[in-house]
């Protein structure tokens, strides 16, 4: 099969303002997920959509590709994986060119009116690796990226992008089960501590008892986490 171009305009799924949109956030699924599956999960989850008065919420799903891990199968993923593991090498050829796909999504915002500075992008699992791939090594000017139960493997080329930069990165939100057998707690602490070492201001949350799974409690705090990041109109006159 041949790999996804950075012609390929992805499938999304939007959750529109109640208000003026002013702010834009890009929420990735995990892998053999979608944008749809991801926002139903949400809803479960929280007993609600997750909805904001200024920010439009954006959930794309990555095109079909072979996926190394379930033996070539095809799946909806971001990129390929060698294994899933902290210690082997990334697939960067195929992290490149989802970064470029995605590149078109937050220039989508821009041509929209919405700055840089009032767009975020995280997202669960892999979908938050991706995410740090996109804004650590291409968009270190959007307003924050979040990571949910999610790691960089130990060489990854974001730490590599950072310690080559100058600027100050995106702060960066991140959660993650203490129960989680298939992302292991211990590996996204690594990537925090990584991070944090190369002059990322991090915030990491523990959550006991949770699996590779969203929480209630996870997603109550990301929420409040996006509106110090992504303030309305009136928490912007106050400052």
């Amino acid at each position: 099969m041949a790999s996804v171009s950075g012609s390929v305009r992805l499938q999304r799924c939007i959750v529109s303002p109640a208000g003026r949109h002013s702010a834009s956030l890009i929420f990735l699924h995990g892998s053999g997920d979608s944008g749809q599956g991801l926002r139903k999960w949400i809803q479960q989850v929280l007993n609600q959509e997750l909805t904001f008065q200024h920010i439009k919420i954006i959930y794309p799903t990555a095109p079909p590709r072979p996926y190394t891990p379930m033996k070539g199968g095809i799946s909806n993923v971001w990129f390929d994986r060698f294994k899933i593991s902290n210690d082997c090498p990334e697939h960067l050829e195929s992290i490149n060119v989802m970064c470029q796909v995605l590149t078109d999504l937050i220039e989508d915002e821009v041509k929209s009116g919405i700055k840089k500075s009032r767009i975020l992008v995280g997202g669960f699992s892999m979908g938050g690796c991706m995410a740090m791939h996109l804004a650590y090594r291409n968009h270190q000017d959007v307003a924050g990226v979040f990571a949910l139960s999610s790691f960089l493997n130990k060489t990854s080329a974001v730490y590599q992008a950072l310690r080559d930069g100058d600027g100050v990165p995106p702060e960066l939100f991140q959660c993650h089960g203490a129960a989680d057998e298939l992302v292991l707690h211990s590996w996204g602490e690594e990537t925090n501590s990584m991070l944090r070492s190369l002059g990322v201001s991090t915030k990491f949350h523990s959550f006991p008892g949770v699996y590779h799974e969203l929480s209630r409690a996870e997603l109550e705090n990301l929420k409040s986490w996006i509106l110090t990041k992504l303030p309305g109109e009136v928490e912007r006159q106050r400052e």
